[in-house]
């Protein structure tokens, strides 16, 4: 306990230095507020924002729709990934199957193919969404592929030894030894998406805190872009931070500190 207060202690720390640097550099003129807006004209377009909206549109209905954008991409590619990528862990074949196409595609820059998106499934929400999707689908599928792979095969053989068939031994064994890794793969779409928002929200889109990052940059509305920034990033700390008690919750056999 001793020592995570401790890690507490310096997390905070870290972060009242930066505020208290960010405060020095604003408020002596080091920068120029339309490169680094002040904390106090961020908070003030915050309130500006909570309670006027921003471009004609409430906070609320700009931070809903991000989110829905996020969470139908993320479930979608729970959903998917996971049978996908675990059957790839465990039949080779399934993995000849799939495994090149997701190797294929998942270097690619969102941006290099969400034109194509676009061409396809017009410029309302299904493009978005399914950009989301295939930037969250990769991590979450090498994550169970990774987590099937890395079991400890003498736990396979004592299940098949004493009498465990394919089903009960994937179902109490294989898809609980791989439970930490599908996690840390969730997690790690979650950045991506995020990372992907912005992108997605730039084209025909008229909501949405990625969209506002964009519109503000067009304007040099540098505060807004720092909102949106930080919204952003609270968001994903945010969401890390459930998927962590989650997972302490439910893979209990895994251990922390």
């Amino acid at each position: 306990m001793s020592h995570k207060r401790s890690e507490i202690r310096i997390t905070g720390a870290v972060w009242l230095c930066l505020l208290v640097l960010w405060i020095l550099v604003t408020n002596t003129g080091l920068v120029s507020s339309i490169l680094i807006p002040s904390p106090q004209a961020v908070w003030q377009t915050f309130v500006g924002v909570l309670i006027h909206g921003y471009n004609g549109i409430p906070f609320w209905q700009h931070l809903g729709i991000t989110l829905w954008r996020l969470f139908a991409a993320l479930l979608l590619a729970i959903l998917t990934a996971v049978p996908i990528g675990l059957g790839s862990g465990v039949s080779p074949k399934i993995y000849a199957a799939v495994d090149s196409l997701i190797q294929f595609y998942r270097p690619i820059p969102p941006l290099a193919y969400y034109t194509l998106l676009i061409l396809w499934f017009g410029i309302g929400e299904g493009s978005k969404i399914l950009l989301l999707y295939l930037a969250a689908f990769a991590p979450i599928y090498l994550a169970c592929v990774e987590g099937v792979h890395h079991l400890n095969n003498e736990y396979l053989l004592s299940a098949r030894s004493l009498g465990a068939g394919k089903w009960t031994t994937f179902r109490y064994v294989t898809l609980p030894g791989a439970l930490p890794d599908i996690f840390t793969g969730i997690r790690t779409a979650m950045g991506v998406s995020f990372s992907t928002l912005v992108a997605a929200e730039m084209v025909a889109a008229t909501s949405g805190i990625g969209w506002m990052v964009i519109d503000a940059s067009k304007y040099l509305k540098s505060s807004v872009m720092f909102l949106g920034i930080f919204i952003l990033g609270g968001l994903g700390l945010l969401l890390d931070w459930f998927l962590r008690v989650l997972e302490r919750h439910i893979v209990f056999w895994k251990g922390h500190e």
